[in-house]
């Protein structure tokens, strides 16, 4: 026998199988098994079927199949109907329709404070119907300033507290909708959006409002809906329409491919005298751009502008308690997947009491943190000694602001303490970030930032096309009544005949259209027109009333015809959003993790002194390391130097400040304030090849302050020892690499000297080793390159060279007399004076100037010459190559006034091998420091 004929069938098998195993069954199951199987058989059988019953007409149907769809219906009504908010309004339905209802009402922000119940009514009868506690409650939220950042009702009333109190009842409490609002409505009733039936089918609602507001990142959202959640945190106006202005700039709206959309041209009757054609010709135009798609007349928006690109304008959520939020990091991974968490922190600072002890304010809490609760527990953690050194504990807040005060003990850590209250306490809490919302398309979606905002200007660039097709629609209507009154009063004798022949309205209305070829509207127009407006000063005004109408078709036309022009309108009115409502950003940003910070963070922002000696050694001091003295003395050690080493920079700014660090080679290096190490007094200082790549013989020459922001559209000018002067756009220095960049291109041993910003209008002062000055206008030195030489600022003698370099801005001679403002002038013995600036004549760039005193042995050659003004300037620090340092006020009786020709007085008495090496200039910080 072969295999084949030894295989059993598989059905045979089958059964082998089932009867051995019923066998091993217990009696009982097996018949309780037969029995199932039998009511599954005849229950299937069932399904379909109707049946006569006493209690009517019954249709079975699968229990199975019927919680599938029950349930599936009940889930999207929760995340379409309630959960989630619309990306393009940022409103869920129940916020949709209280600030509908209320407009429906007239209950805006001009009008009277409306009981909150007849709000809740309108809205539970007219189009909400559930629960009236649930729109009560999401009115009360829309009215809580420490719930929404920017509040979009109006509350009068008890509406809750940071405390976590409950509001008044709806019969107690009353509202009107905020200012704000009405952005969200705006334009709402010219058909820009889709109206649907509500829920009873006897009235429309919006199911999107106009929203020129990007709501949906300004006020943020949270909701649970089945199988999904929301939680989408505010944000700061600002800077996101900022934002959004920056992805327009960047972006362009093109139409899609294939398309067809054309318009007629009106370019030859516009040549033309045929006013008629030119008339016709609009009026076709008009009929295209109303009867083709809106999303057509829109087009695709498109933006190069990234993530990274939109941060730069948003610099994370901005919370409507204020607050610290951390690692930026953390924030740009939530912006770009849509889901990220963010850790914030209660704003509190350690203060010293008047007895001595310390208590920790706190004045901001985190993002949805109930004080009292957080007062509660905070006094658990002292008393369970989880937390040791807390003394008291009290909520000192008022109608002023809030306010916590945490007494602590006098053996207490302060610190320690703080962070023990932030690790157990809601001091510190976290923001899940979960971006989910409903598309334009009604689909449920976790977006990113960027595909909010990118949904946000498709909306509105339908609402400003379906707005100005609107706008069109009844200009064009009122331009064709125009028309019609024109042609009746230019035919004026003939229109009354007509009108007196006819027996009755109709026949005189069929006369006018036959008679002038008028339509219906216009022939009913004539007839309704009053006798008075025969008058000339009447036809005058309909002549003018028609050219303005038409003149609103022609802008409304150019508007539709190209995308980019409703582009425009959407910037436009962005920045006026910012203009009405901007404020500033409430939540402070630390780009660090909590526990690891930027050095910008750690370092606060205040003022210090920078400096730099002849052989690249830099530090930096703090401001009160230097004692004012009077005239005459000796000075105090300032730096540690070698015996050959000498100060060769000394300079006034603040930690967070950036710097340009110019070479004698030419070259330029940026650096952070806070990136120069402090040091004290007697330090020696950090070598500057290790903060910067210098190259062999290279020195840095010069250390210029410059802010990116302020400075953007001003010039920095290079001023050489060989009486070169150079300008470059501060925006060529933007780019800065580790290893620097050229800042000027120089000639065989000539070395820079100075740089200065400049505005562009301003006039330039060089002055010179042997004491010789030149003044004159900017506008005499072209902008040119980084990598340029310049050209000749001053002609100098054989051995003459550049020691001062200045700016004299244009908007101070508007601020200040040329009185007020002089050039301080200190020699390498120690002489100085001041003189005033006027004396200086401006002159042709590349003269020899005048002279800026009397030079002699007694003075020596001039080491510093720097422009000061009295009510900006504070006191003049002098630093010698041996390390002495002096701090003069610059006062007459410690550096008087002069003339130019003068010698000046003796400002520091120095030893015969000592001389001046560098020159520095505090400011005045509060008013009221003797000035002269």
């Amino acid at each position: 026998m072969t295999d084949e004929n030894n295989k059993q069938p598989e059905n045979e098998v089958t059964d082998a199988a089932k009867a051995e195993e019923a066998e091993t069954k217990p009696v009982e199951t097996m018949a309780e098994a037969v029995a199932e199987e039998h009511l599954e058989t005849e229950a299937e059988a069932l399904i379909g079927t109707i049946e006569e019953t006493r209690f009517g007409r019954m249709k079975y149907i699968s229990i199975k199949s019927e919680m599938e769809k029950s349930y599936l219906d009940y889930a999207m009504s929760v995340i379409v109907s309630r959960a989630l908010p619309d990306v393009r309004d940022g409103l869920k339905p129940v916020h949709r329709r209280i600030l509908y209802s209320m407009h429906k009402s007239g209950i805006n922000h001009k009008s009277g404070y409306k009981k909150s119940a007849r709000i809740v009514g309108d809205v539970l009868g007219k189009y909400h119907p559930h629960g009236d506690s649930s729109v009560y409650m999401a009115m009360v939220r829309l009215a809580q300033d420490f719930s929404m950042r920017y509040e979009l009702i109006d509350g009068q009333g008890n509406f809750g507290s940071v405390d976590g109190d409950s509001p008044a009842a709806m019969r107690y409490t009353e509202a009107r909708m905020a200012k704000i609002s009405q952005e969200l409505l705006v334009d709402i009733d010219k058909n820009t959006v889709p109206f649907i039936d509500n829920f009873d089918g006897s009235l429309q609602e919006p199911s999107v409002l106009p929203a020129k507001l990007p709501n949906l990142l300004l006020m943020g959202a949270e909701g649970i809906a089945v199988g999904m959640a929301t939680k989408i945190p505010p944000h700061n106006l600002v800077e996101v329409c900022n934002a959004i202005t920056a992805m327009i700039v960047s972006g362009e709206s093109a139409r899609p491919e294939g398309n067809t959309f054309s318009l007629p041209d009106r370019g030859a009757s516009k040549k033309g005298d045929n006013v008629a054609d030119e008339i016709k010709t609009m009026h076709a135009q008009i009929d295209v751009l109303l009867t083709t798609d809106p999303k057509e007349l829109a087009g695709n928006f498109q933006t190069d502008t990234t993530i990274d690109n939109i941060m730069e304008h948003i610099n994370g959520p901005d919370f409507p308690t204020g607050g610290i939020i951390y690692d930026f990091n953390a924030i740009k991974e939530g912006y770009k997947t849509g889901k990220g968490r963010v850790v914030i922190r209660a704003k509190a600072a350690i203060e010293e009491t008047k007895k001595g002890g310390f208590q920790i304010i706190v004045t901001e809490l985190p993002y949805q943190v109930n004080k009292a609760r957080l007062l509660q527990k905070i006094a658990q953690l002292a008393r369970d000694k989880k937390v040791n050194g807390i003394r008291d504990l009290n909520d000192d807040s008022d109608r002023n602001g809030m306010q916590v005060t945490i007494d602590l003990k006098r053996d207490a850590r302060p610190k320690v303490v703080l962070n023990k209250l932030f690790k157990y306490s809601e001091l510190q809490t976290s923001f899940s970030m979960n971006m989910v919302a409903l598309t334009s398309e009604g689909t449920p979606q976790l977006l990113n930032i960027r595909q909010i905002l990118m949904e946000y200007i498709a909306h509105r660039q339908l609402i400003v096309v379906r707005r100005s097709q609107q706008e069109l629609i009844q200009a064009r209507d009122r331009a064709h009544i125009l028309e019609g009154l024109l042609i009746a009063l230019g035919n004026l004798d003939d229109v009354v005949a007509i009108i007196r022949k006819s027996p009755d309205t109709d026949a005189a209305r069929e006369a006018l259209m036959k008679k002038f070829g008028l339509s219906h509207i216009q022939a009913t127009a004539i007839l309704d027109m009053q006798l008075k407006r025969l008058a000339a000063l009447e036809r005058k005004k309909i002549e003018e009333e028609y050219a303005e109408v038409k003149k609103t078709l022609e802008t409304l036309i150019t508007l539709l015809s190209e995308p980019a022009h409703i582009l425009a309108v959407i910037k436009d009115e962005t920045a006026e959003l910012i203009t009405l409502y901007g404020d500033e950003r409430r939540t402070k940003l630390i780009k660090g993790k909590v526990g690891e910070f930027s050095e910008e963070d750690l370092v606060p922002n205040e003022e210090a002194v920078i400096t730099l000696t002849e052989t690249g050694y830099i530090k930096r001091l703090n401001p009160a390391a230097f004692r004012t003295q009077s005239r005459g003395g000796k000075g105090s050690i300032g730096v540690k130097m070698k015996a050959e080493d000498m100060v060769s920079t000394l300079l006034t700014i603040n930690t967070h400040d950036n710097l340009l660090v110019f070479t004698n080679q030419g070259r330029v290096f940026k650096l952070r304030g806070y990136e120069i190490p402090e040091s004290s007094r007697q330090a020696k200082g950090t070598a500057m090849v290790n903060l910067i790549n210098l190259q062999h013989d290279e020195r840095v020459q010069s250390i210029l302050v410059v802010d990116p922001e302020k400075d953007a559209e001003k010039f920095i000018c290079l001023a050489t020892e060989k009486g070169l002067i150079k300008k470059t756009a501060v925006k060529l220095y933007d780019n800065i690499r580790q290893n620097g960049i050229i800042a000027i291109t120089l000639n065989d041993s000539d070395i820079l000297v100075h740089g200065r910003l400049t505005s562009g209008e301003d006039e330039i002062m060089m002055i010179t080793h042997e004491g010789k000055s030149i003044r004159f206008s900017e506008t005499e030195v072209k902008s040119s390159n980084r990598d340029t030489k310049g050209v000749k600022g001053i002609t100098l003698k054989k051995e003459d060279y550049v020691v001062g370099f200045e700016v004299l801005s244009a908007s101070e001679d508007l601020l200040k007399s040329a009185t007020e403002r002089q050039l301080l002038l200190i020699t390498k013995n120690g002489m100085g004076k001041r003189t005033n600036l006027d004396q200086y004549p401006v002159q042709k760039r590349s003269g020899m100037g005048v002279k800026v005193a009397e030079i002699t042995k007694k003075t020596g050659k001039v080491a510093s010459a720097r422009k000061v003004i009295a009510a900006d300037h504070k006191e003049v620090v002098i630093t010698t190559k041996e390390g002495q340092t002096i701090k003069l006020p610059l006062t007459k009786k410690s550096i008087p006034i002069l003339t130019r020709p003068t010698q000046g007085v003796i400002l520091m008495r120095l030893k015969k091998t000592d001389e001046v090496v560098a020159v520095a200039l505090t400011f005045k910080k509060v008013e009221g420091d003797d000035e002269d």
